[in-house]
């Protein structure tokens, strides 16, 4: 019999082995999925926005990308059909999108919705981030943040609900964070406006249940774009191990984000947490010690002046 310390390293690689194919059959699945469906993306110009618009073009959605840019919208046009076989896939359309300018977003809502006449997907992944002391921060940064992570997803969740509703059916997926269920010094107004899109969904996801509609949010923590920092000569023969690799990075990588949407789009699923121990431990702390969560975020607010003033 082998002894334990060949065995362990043996049964670690088998499992890390049978996690991948499976992982590969619920891509296989989803893209099944969304054949055909009406898919909306509000940033599609982002390095997250890429990734999904190639998982949903490659499993044959009828996409609407948004962007705030139309020579980004246009080249990932051109990036995804050429990549794509044009049999088995839709050509995307293109509509400018603009949350900081909320008076634009009527018009908005009248051309996503009049692209196909309905929408069997929003996938709302528009944010903008802000960190500075809170006295740091104007008030017209606070509003410009609260317009793009909150009040965008929301009009665009309302201008949706109609043919929705009238379709019995139709699935929202808010791309939030987990700042959006945890608030940590210098983020207050990125926090305030994820927290309240928070809130918004989970209401919505009550009210709208008995349409047939699903609502769907992903709390991650930070997006790590980073190259890995030695690509392999041959990807196609070390697929296994790049995966293995990118779980185990710090942050969430766009890739790994994009796969959870498409799944998270598959199964319906109400509520994602993309997180590493740490950050879940806190969520643990906010609702059953919040005075120790407390303790240790002021802590750190306090070694982290220290540091600047000893610099």
């Amino acid at each position: 019999m082998l002894p334990f310390v060949v065995l362990l390293p043996v049964l670690i690689v088998v499992a890390a082995g049978v996690y991948y194919v499976y992982n590969e059959f619920l891509l296989f699945m989803s893209n099944a999925q969304v054949r055909n469906k009406v898919v909306v993306l509000t940033d599609a110009v982002s390095g997250v926005g890429s990734e999904l618009a190639r998982l949903f073009h490659r499993g044959g959605a009828r996409l609407i990308l948004c962007g705030t840019s139309w020579d980004k919208l246009e080249s990932l046009y051109d990036t995804l059909c050429t990549d794509a076989d044009p049999r088995e896939t839709f050509a995307p359309k293109l509509v400018l999108v603009d949350f900081s300018d909320p008076d634009s977003l009527e018009e908005v809502v009248v051309e996503v919705v009049d692209c196909y006449g309905y929408v069997d997907v929003l996938i709302c992944n528009s944010s903008i981030k802000v960190k500075g002391p809170v006295q740091s921060i104007s008030l017209d940064v606070d509003r410009n943040v609260m317009d793009i992570n909150y009040f965008g997803p929301c009009t665009l969740a309302k201008g949706v609900l109609p043919s929705m509703m009238s379709r019995r059916g139709g699935q929202i997926v808010l791309v939030n964070s987990i700042h959006g269920k945890l608030a940590v010094p210098f983020r207050s107004s990125y926090a305030a406006s994820k927290h309240a899109a928070q809130a918004f969904f989970d209401c919505l996801r009550a009210e709208v249940e008995e349409y047939g509609i699903s609502v769907s949010t992903i709390s991650h923590t930070f997006i790590n774009s980073s190259e890995p920092l030695a690509p392999e000569p041959d990807p196609q023969h070390n697929r296994l191990k790049a995966y293995i690799s990118s779980q185990l990075s710090h942050g969430v990588r766009p890739s790994v984000l994009a796969y959870e949407v498409l799944l998270t789009v598959n199964r319906k699923k109400k509520e994602v947490l993309l997180s590493h121990p740490l950050p879940r431990l806190a969520l643990y702390l906010r609702s059953l010690l919040p005075p120790v969560l407390f303790s240790v975020l002021s802590a750190g607010v306090r070694d982290s002046a220290l540091a600047e003033n000893v610099a």
